[in-house]
């Protein structure tokens, strides 16, 4: 009996995809955090920080002072994940303040099409966001 157990607390839980309010209301907090501070660090302003996270200025306002209550949708927790492994990936990438620049620096490789990776990912969304982290992790050799 204890194996059966200790099996079902060992098996894999998947792929993690935010469905569940538990596991949303769980990450929520640690979310929000983190993307405040890859935004603050890129130099980022109130009204792209919203966009990168897909939330209003004012939800990102209350954020900010740490006086919203609310969890976030499967879509911006898949979008703070998506920007947080980009943080990442930078910071492995490289060893300077350009890990905290590239984001904001105008971008000719063609997932950006002239465009700086902030604003590719504001105005390409999810997708956009994914490609982004996928093109980092790939010039690091993560891919």
């Amino acid at each position: 009996m204890a194996s059966i157990a200790l099996e079902q607390a060992e098996a894999p839980r998947g792929i993690q995809t935010f469905a569940a309010s538990d596991d949303r209301d769980r990450l929520t907090g640690a979310a929000v955090k983190a993307v405040l501070r890859l935004v603050d660090a890129w130099g980022g302003s109130n009204a792209e920080g919203a966009a990168l996270l897909g939330v209003s200025e004012s939800t990102w306002d209350r954020m900010k002072a740490g006086t919203w209550e609310g969890a976030l949708s499967q879509d911006q927790l898949t979008r703070a994940s998506a920007l947080i492994g980009l943080f990442k990936g930078l910071h492995l990438l490289f060893a300077d303040d350009m890990a905290d620049r590239w984001p904001r620096l105008v971008n000719t490789a063609p997932v950006f099409d002239r465009l700086s990776p902030v604003q590719a990912m504001i105005e390409g969304g999810i997708p956009r966001m994914l490609e982004t982290r996928q093109y980092i992790d790939a010039l690091r050799g993560g891919l």
